[in-house]
């Protein structure tokens, strides 16, 4: 599996960075991330590891990249220039040695007001107004933006990244930027190959970026690009350049590169893929889970339902056998509190004969001084009767009130309702009503 991509850097993060290669001079931006990093940010731990390693010291760390391809255009020496320059070697490195120990503590106690980025943006567009204003509009396209935006964008997208100190006091800026750097072939060449980053060396955030590239003369230029999954420098061109070889020399060093930029293009579609394979499997996982959790879902519902009808079915039966034996149990009540029948004899009897709503009949006697209510508890005393009923006379029809209501809490007696000693009566049932 590839590695994932690093994260962007904090600004507290990205200053240290370009302090520690002030410091120690690496070229490789992310070598010195790497060591910050096994470090945990702290500078001083990780200047003195890289101190040891260059006295000899064996480190746990991974031996720095091969220095980047320069090309020094305006370094043309003959035999004579090569000799001396041979013989000046030991007193140039003696010399640029103690320069440079002199400057690291003057540094420390007086330091560069440049050295402190409040704005690196408004750095950037501060230079891009006064290079218009200087040269016009028509340039290479700007990345206005951060060094660091620069460097993470030239990642992501995996493009070479053209980073351009600008030197205001040098005697040869004026002259490259108008002679090679505004021509139309190098306009062209630029905006279609690269991001080109720029600022001036007298801006806070340019100065910091030259401490961290170190170059030696302007005008300068870097190529950058990722490289061994590091954004590492992989060309440098110093000095005044005529805009074709400018545009042989980036080619030469694009093409020298182009492998390593293949292979992480490569490398990072394999990722992709795989992401994109894992993120189907993922949502096809995830498809099935919530297709099976929906079913179960369904199974548990439907087992509920039938639960709550069975219950239902229950609760409901069981009523309807407690409202049975209630029924029965209060006809068994009215048959024992009926009072008994008179004889046939008996002057004050009435003979009355039922017709039950299944065609049976009933025949029983009864007192003219009895209520109507004795002969509706009869009725429902008996099995064949229905829950509800009302007794209907035959001719002429009527209903009689056997039972109380509140107009008449008292039902009349037999004689009062105008029954005769003989009557045949109709049970109608009300239990659907």
């Amino acid at each position: 599996m590839a590695a994932p991509e690093e994260p962007e850097l904090s600004q507290a993060q990205t200053e240290k960075l370009l302090q520690f290669q002030d410091l120690t001079g690496l070229e490789s931006m992310d070598q010195c991330r790497r060591t910050l990093e096994q470090h945990n940010w702290n500078i001083e731990a990780a200047v003195q590891d890289r101190l040891n390693e260059q006295e000899g010291v064996p480190s746990v760390f991974n031996p720095p990249p091969s220095r980047p391809l320069q090309v020094n255009t305006a370094d043309h020496r003959g035999l004579l220039g090569w000799g001396y320059y041979l013989i000046m070697l030991p007193f140039r490195v003696t010399y640029y040695t103690l320069l440079d120990i002199f400057r690291l503590a003057l540094r420390f106690i007086r330091p560069d007001p440049r050295a402190r980025v409040t704005d690196p943006v408004g750095d950037v567009v501060s230079f891009i107004q006064s290079f218009e204003e200087k040269y016009g509009r028509s340039h290479p396209v700007f990345y206005q933006g951060t060094y660091s935006q620069a460097l993470n964008d030239a990642k992501r997208e995996l493009r070479y990244l053209l980073v351009y100190l600008h030197g205001d006091d040098h005697q040869d800026t004026d002259e490259f930027c108008r002679s090679t750097l505004c021509t139309e072939e190098v306009i062209t060449f630029l905006n279609t190959r690269m991001l080109f980053w720029a600022c001036s060396t007298s801006k806070p955030e340019g100065y910091r970026v030259s401490q961290a590239l170190r170059e030696n003369t302007y005008p300068f230029l870097a190529m950058i690009m990722l490289k061994d999954r590091k954004m590492t420098v992989v060309g440098r061109l110093e000095g005044v350049i005529q805009p074709e070889d400018l545009i042989n020399q980036l080619t030469f060093i694009m093409d020298a590169n182009q492998t390593y930029l293949m292979s992480e293009r490569l490398e990072r579609e394999e990722r992709n893929q795989t992401q994109v394979l894992r993120q189907q499997q993922d949502e096809a996982y995830l498809a099935s889970l919530r297709a099976d959790q929906e079913k179960e879902r369904k199974k548990r519902a439907e087992m509920e339902q039938r639960k709550q009808e069975e219950e239902k079915v229950r609760q409901s039966a069981l009523a309807e056998e407690i409202r049975r034996r209630t029924l029965e149990e209060e006809k068994e009540r009215k048959s024992e509190c009926l009072p008994p029948e008179p004889p046939a004899d008996d002057p004050e009897s009435v003979k009355i004969v039922f017709k039950l709503p299944n065609d049976t009949r009933v025949e029983r006697r009864f007192l003219f001084g009895q209520s109507l209510t004795v002969i509706h508890d009869f009725l429902f005393s008996l099995k064949e009767t229905p829950e509800k009923f009302q007794i209907v006379t035959n001719f002429p029809r009527r209903v009689l009130p056997c039972l109380p209501t509140e107009e008449q809490s008292n039902p009349p007696t037999l004689k009062e309702a105008g029954l005769s000693r003989s009557e045949v009566l109709f049970v109608q049932d009300l239990t659907d009503d």
